[in-house]
C-alpha cells in the first residue's frame, strides 16, 4: 500500500500529510480491514508513483507553469497602474489595490481549496474547476467598465488561482517517493517566484508598445492554454480519491453495492473541514514561537520582494531614466539569482543524503535549515549592495548585479523553510503551510501600499538600506533553530517529536 495511505487496526483511515483533510471511517471494530473483501485497496497499477517518469515530470512541469502563470499576474499589475489610473480616472494609489486584492485572494483561497481537494473532489477536479474560473473571471478584468469591477475581479481571480500555491505541492508528493522528491519539488517551489520576476519583464514590453489592457489579454490566452494542458495531461494523483473512483467502478461493473473506499466512510462535513483548516493555522501562529518567527521571517522577505517590484521603477525609471520596457528587463537579476540557486540543488541533495546516512535514515528536520542559513546571509548582503548602488552616478548595471544574490537568497530561504515546516510539523503539515501562506500574503498585501511614500521620504538608498536592516535582524533565525529546534519541538504540542 502506498505511503500516502494507511488503514489502522481499528479500521480508521488517515491521510498522513494533511490535518485538514484527516478522514476517519468506522468499518468494524472486530474485523481487520485487510480481511474485508469489499474494501478497495491500492494496487500497483493504481499507484501514481508507478506512472512513467516522463509522464510524472510532464505533470510537474504543467502544474509548475500553471503556478507561474498565476503569480506572473500578481506583479504585471505594477506596470498597468499608470494606464489604469488614466482609464478609470483614479489616483495611482487606488490602482495599487489591484496587486493587494489579488494577493488577498491568493492568501484566502488555500483555506477553502485545501480541504475541498483532500476530502471531497480530489486534486484534478479542483485544478480544472479553479483554472476554468480563473479564465472566466479574467474577462471582467480585461473589459472592466470601471475601477470597482476591475478591483473586485482581481480579488476573485486571485482566489481562483490560489489552488496552485497550495494543492499543487500535494500532487508532487503524490507522484514521487521521499528519496526522489527533492528535484521535482524544487522546480515547483521556484515557479511562483520566477512568475513574479517574469511578470514585470513581460508587462514592461507589452505596456511600452500597446494599451495596458493587452497585459491581461495576453494573460487570458496563456490561462486558456494552461487549462487545456491541465484537462489533457494531468491525471488524478490523490490516492484516497483514486480508491473512491475505483470503488465506484467496481460497484457499477459488478452490481455489488458493498464495495467501498475509506473515503466513502468519512466522518464530518466540508464545513467542519474548512473550519479546522481556518482555525488551526492561526492557533499555530499564536501558540508556537518557532512557527511564528519562521513565518514572520518568510513574510518579511516576501514583503521586501514586493517592495522591490514597486521600487525598481523608481530606481531605474526616475534615477536612471529607463523607459517601461527596459525597466521590466532590470528584474532579470533577481531571476538569474533564483535560477543559479536552483542549479545548486544536486549539491544539497548530496548533503542531505550524507546527513540521512549519518542518522541511519532518520535525520532531524533541522538539517533542512542549512540551506536557509545561506539564504539568510545572501538576502541582506544583496539588499545592502543594492542600496549602495542606487546613486545616480553609479552605473545602472551595478544594482542589477546586486539583485542576483538577493534572488538566490530568496530561493534558499523559502525552500528551506517550506521543507522544514512540513517535516517538523508533520502532524499538522497543511496547517503549518497555511499559517505561512496567510502571514506571507498579509505582508505582500501591505508592503506595496507604502512603497511609494517610503521611497519618497527616505530616498532609494535609505529605503533599500532599511529593508536590508530588517532582513539582517531576522537572519540569525535559521542558525538559532538549527541548534535548538529539536528542543523546541519536544516542548511543542504541534511539532513532531
Amino acid at each position: 500500500m502506498s505511503a500516502l495511505t494507511r488503514i489502522s487496526e481499528s479500521g480508521s483511515f488517515t491521510q498522513s500529510n494533511d490535518d485538514a483533510a484527516t478522514i476517519k471511517t468506522d468499518v468494524s471494530a472486530s474485523q481487520d480491514t485487510e480481511d474485508d473483501p469489499h474494501l478497495v485497496v491500492l494496487e500497483p497499477e493504481d499507484n501514481p508513483q508507478n506512472i512513467s517518469l516522463f509522464r510524472r515530470w510532464l505533470v510537474v512541469l504543467i502544474i509548475s507553469s500553471a503556478s507561474l502563470c498565476v503569480t506572473l499576474t500578481v506583479l504585471q499589475a505594477a506596470f498597468t497602474e499608470q494606464g489604469a489610473a488614466q482609464t478609470f480616472h483614479v489616483s495611482r494609489e487606488v490602482t495599487i489595490l489591484g496587486i493587494s486584492l489579488y494577493v488577498t485572494g491568493l492568501g484566502i483561497g488555500p483555506l477553502l481549496v485545501g480541504p475541498l481537494s483532500e476530502v471531497y473532489a480530489g486534486r484534478n477536479a479542483v485544478y480544472q474547476a479553479s483554472y476554468a474560473c480563473f479564465f472566466i473571471f479574467t474577462f471582467p478584468v480585461v473589459f472592466a467598465p470601471n475601477i470597482a469591477v476591475f478591483l473586485v475581479f482581481r480579488l476573485i481571480t486571485g482566489f481562483c488561482g490560489s489552488t496552485f500555491l497550495s494543492v499543487a505541492g500535494g500532487s508532487v508528493s503524490d507522484m514521487f517517493p521521499d528519496s526522489s522528491i527533492a528535484s521535482p519539488m524544487a522546480v515547483y517551489t521556484i515557479s511562483p517566484f520566477i512568475g513574479q520576476v517574469a511578470g514585470p519583464l513581460i508587462a514592461g514590453f507589452i505596456n511600452q508598445h500597446l494599451y495596458w489592457e493587452w497585459t491581461y489579454r495576453v494573460q487570458l490566452c496563456w490561462i486558456f492554454v494552461e487549462l487545456l494542458m491541465l484537462a489533457t495531461f494531468v491525471p488524478e494523483t490523490y490516492v484516497p480519491v483514486i480508491l473512491k473512483k475505483k470503488a465506484k467502478r467496481l460497484r457499477e461493473s459488478t452490481g455489488d453495492s458493498k464495495f467501498y473506499a475509506p473515503l466513502d466512510r468519512r466522518e464530518g462535513s466540508l464545513a467542519s473541514a474548512i473550519l479546522v483548516s481556518c482555525y488551526t493555522p492561526f492557533q499555530l501562529l499564536l501558540c508556537d514561537r518557532m512557527a511564528l518567527l519562521l513565518d514572520s521571517w518568510n513574510a518579511l522577505i516576501l514583503g521586501i520582494l514586493y517592495l522591490a517590484f514597486q521600487a525598481f521603477p523608481i530606481i531605474f525609471g526616475d534615477v536612471h531614466g529607463f523607459n517601461m520596457q527596459t525597466t521590466g528587463l532590470t528584474f532579470i537579476g533577481i531571476g538569474l539569482g533564483m535560477l543559479s540557486a536552483i542549479s545548486t540543488q544536486p549539491l544539497w541533495n548530496r548533503l542531505y543524503a550524507r546527513e540521512t546516512a549519518k542518522y541511519n535514515g532518520d535525520p532531524p528536520p533541522e538539517m533542512r535549515l542549512i540551506m536557509g542559513q545561506v539564504g539568510a546571509i545572501l538576502v541582506p548582503v544583496g539588499l545592502f549592495w543594492l542600496a549602495l548602488t542606487t546613486y545616480p552616478q553609479v552605473h545602472w548595471i551595478a544594482p542589477i548585479i546586486a539583485s542576483v544574490p538577493f534572488g538566490s537568497g530568496i530561493y534558499f530561504v523559502f525552500t528551506s523553510t517550506f521543507t522544514y515546516l512540513v517535516t517538523a510539523y508533520r502532524p499538522i503539515a497543511a496547517s503549518a503551510m497555511a499559517s505561512n501562506t496567510t502571514l506571507r500574503s498579509a505582508f505582500a498585501v501591505v508592503f506595496p501600499l507604502f512603497a511609494g511614500a517610503m521611497y519618497d521620504r527616505l530616498g532609494t538608498v535609505g529605503a533599500t538600506a532599511l529593508s536590508a536592516g530588517l532582513a539582517t535582524l531576522m537572519a540569525p533565525l535559521p542558525f538559532i533553530f538549527y541548534r535548538i529546534g529539536a528542543r523546541l519541538r519536544k516542548s511543542s504540542r504541534f511539532a513532531a517529536h
